[in-house]
């Protein structure tokens, strides 16, 4: 049956009005990214006067942009890995047991993702300083402290949405590969995570962006050693100037990881998060 004439021109005028969101501002940041700190200072124009690349050699030097990146990718990677080896093992207990306090535990899971951030700052800094007066562990303003802190928001989304992946799997699979001789992590490793490898791949791009793209944290819990990207573009703004072209270069340098990510694992994320509503 085919749609009323209506509706379709509906769809595509809000397709349209989602594109021109979507592409305008990107087009904004290119051109002003290829355009000398003069012109993107004075009346913006959609077609730059004079191109020039010099911004995207400059951005490495009025910032160590390079060293942004390596802490950035650091911490991204240690969250994302870190997040799916738990969220594996946690997702797939719950999903595959019964045990006392199991609806209480998905539920505990499912409300952290309701509270905003900023209220859990303040104590992580406080435990943070406190554990390295008392016990001598440094996490403040170290890299394994912000990936330590970036799983406690990215954590559980993870563990929420295996679940209800691993649950879209048959049991029977378990069960066949635990006949075959396999333990219970046997089954798990050679059975159950091939077919649920879309899942995983949501769980890891999501963890990776959500680490990649982070400020709030990073802006209290890091130094000048361990700032990230996120942060560091800040550093583009002195006293005396804002450079504005270097900053869109810059900006479309470091979302360069990220959309390659989604790219590449836009289908499976799709199939992940399908999995999770269904659950839910």
């Amino acid at each position: 049956m085919r749609d009323a004439a209506w509706v379709r021109v509906t769809r595509v005028f809000v397709l349209v009005v989602l594109t021109v969101f979507t592409v305008v501002p990107l087009y904004v940041m290119l051109v002003s990214a290829v355009k000398p700190l003069r012109d993107v200072q004075s009346l913006f124009t959609f077609w730059p006067s004079v191109m020039t690349v010099q911004p995207f050699i400059d951005m490495w030097r009025t910032v160590p942009l390079a060293h942004y990146f390596i802490n950035s990718l650091w911490i991204s990677l240690g969250a994302s890995v870190l997040s799916v080896l738990i969220a594996i093992l946690a997702g797939y207990a719950v999903s595959r047991y019964r045990f006392r306090g199991r609806s209480g535990f998905l539920a505990t899971v499912l409300s952290t993702q309701m509270f905003p951030g900023i209220l859990f700052l303040l104590p992580l800094f406080l435990i943070y300083v406190n554990l390295d007066r008392a016990a001598g562990f440094h996490l403040f303003g170290t890299r394994s402290g912000l990936v330590i802190t970036y799983l406690t928001f990215s954590l559980p989304f993870a563990i929420w949405l295996l679940v209800g992946y691993f649950d879209s799997i048959p049991r029977e699979l378990d069960e066949a590969a635990l006949v075959d001789g396999s333990g219970p992590l046997g089954a798990l490793v050679r059975v159950v995570l091939p077919v649920a490898l879309p899942g995983v791949a949501a769980v890891t791009i999501y963890a990776f962006m959500t680490a990649w793209t982070e400020v709030l944290f990073a802006s209290v819990l890091t130094t000048t050693e361990t700032r990230t990207l996120a942060v560091g573009l800040r550093a583009y703004a002195t006293q005396s100037n804002v450079y504005w072209n270097q900053v869109m270069a810059a900006s479309l340098v470091v979302s360069v990881p990220v959309v390659l990510g989604f790219l590449l694992l836009q289908k499976a994320l799709v199939r992940g998060l399908t999995a999770g509503a269904v659950k839910a």
